[in-house]
């Protein structure tokens, strides 16, 4: 089959690399002059299966006006603006909020991240491929008794999903990240996920891109989509910046772009960005640096080592597609960083921002459309489509094949929303 894939972030070019694979004519359209140059560019690095988690639990609400209320470093900030768009997300997302919802949500989520992981390990293996990448868990740090409680949920999900898993003492963590030494009183406790990695998702969509084009994949760079072209049941063609282009099965992956090209087909896709940012700094003292990668669950941020850098990403902001840098959002970075660390040049720091495509259940949706026959969507993977990348394309290509999953995937499509 012809199949034309919007996105060449690493969701599209993953979905590309293994559609063409199974043999298929692939042609890749982005709109900026090279892959993963959005969303994909510099995000915080973690490949975290375990800490795959939805954002929508039984406490968020409460917690979320907390934060909202908090003057500075809050790990959520809501833009005050109309937002009709956002309203709706934020009522699914409520109506997410419940233990029975979590659960499910979070299992769902732990299973394409596992089998993503084992994915991007075999891919690894077959190609070769490297990215700045370490294979050496990863270390969710609390600093309160209260956060070290509240964990015990997440843990009895890890175990009924057979991750391993355990909870550190102080020292514990500081055998696996000795950086943090100077940073001890702050700790109380931290989850070890040993099976999480870490690398440059740029870099490894950047290369993955080429060896997919030395496969047969034809990239589009610099070519705008500006609509698709439906009649009954079937899309007919995508028209871009440089023409039309005609195939036999289409794959939507353009991020948080996703839902305004799908809106004139009257396809509701419930994906909202969610702003996040990050700063990408030298390496100057490994003794002060992290070893592989650390989240605090304080502020939200991950810290993570790629080669020579650091990457400090995190922060949540609902404000629509403003991609404006904001100064608050850098000091919080830095904050967590600095208290933590501090082996990094902040005066030399690269600040970045990006739009992940959030879903109200943190699940992304991968699947059929019902409303075409040959339009499909790989999409709405809001802060992990690093982690879910290669699971996600692997998915897609299997299901446009014909072929079973490796895992279950009929509740991933759209048609979950009702």
């Amino acid at each position: 089959m012809k199949i034309i894939i919007l996105g060449a972030g690493v969701i599209g070019t993953t979905s590309a690399w293994y559609l063409s694979k199974l043999g298929h004519e692939v042609t890749v359209v982005d709109r900026q002059p090279a892959p993963g140059l959005e969303t994909s560019f510099a995000n915080a690095g973690q490949v975290s299966p375990g800490y795959s988690t939805p954002w929508a639990g039984p406490g968020m609400p409460l917690q979320a006006m907390k934060w909202m209320l908090q003057r500075d470093h809050s790990p959520l900030v809501i833009r005050k603006r109309f937002d009709l768009a956002m309203f709706r997300w934020l009522e699914q997302f409520l109506k997410n909020c419940n233990a029975h919802s979590y659960d499910i949500n979070k299992s769902r989520m732990l299973r394409i991240a596992e089998y993503s992981r084992d994915c991007l390990d075999a891919l690894r293996e077959e190609t070769g491929l490297t990215y700045d990448d370490r294979q050496r868990g990863l270390i969710q740090l609390f600093r309160t008794n209260k956060q070290v409680d509240k964990t015990q949920r997440d843990m009895r999900l890890l175990a009924e999903s057979n991750i391993p898993h355990s909870l550190l003492t102080v020292d514990q963590i500081l055998e696996h990240e000795p950086g943090l030494a100077h940073a001890r009183h702050l700790l109380k406790a931290g989850l070890y996920l040993p099976g999480d990695q870490s690398g440059d998702a740029h870099i490894f969509t950047q290369r993955l891109a080429k060896m997919a084009e030395a496969q047969g994949v034809t990239f589009l760079y610099g070519t705008t989509v500006k609509g698709v072209d439906a009649a009954a049941d079937e899309i007919m063609s995508v028209r871009t910046s440089a023409g039309h282009l005609r195939g036999d099965a289409y794959v939507v992956s353009m991020g948080s772009y996703s839902p305004l090209l799908l809106k004139p087909l009257g396809i509701h896709l419930p994906v909202y960005p969610v702003k996040g940012y990050s700063l990408t700094l030298p390496l100057t003292d490994e003794s002060h640096a992290p070893y592989s990668t650390v989240n605090d669950e304080t502020y939200k941020v991950a810290i993570t080592r790629l080669g020579n850098r650091i990457r400090v990403g995190g922060t949540a902001e609902l404000t629509g597609y403003n991609t404006r840098l904001t100064p608050d959002r850098r000091e919080t970075l830095a904050l967590s960083f600095s208290e933590l660390f501090g082996g990094g040049d902040l005066t030399a720091a690269t600040y970045w921002t990006g739009l992940r495509p959030n879903t109200p259940d943190g699940t992304p949706v991968i699947g059929p459309t019902d409303a075409f026959r040959n339009l499909w969507l790989n999409t709405g993977h809001g802060t992990l489509g690093w982690t879910m990348a290669c699971g996600s394309g692997r998915l897609i290509a299997d299901m446009i094949h014909g072929r079973k999953t490796d895992i279950p995937s009929l509740d991933l499509s759209l048609s979950r929303y009702g």
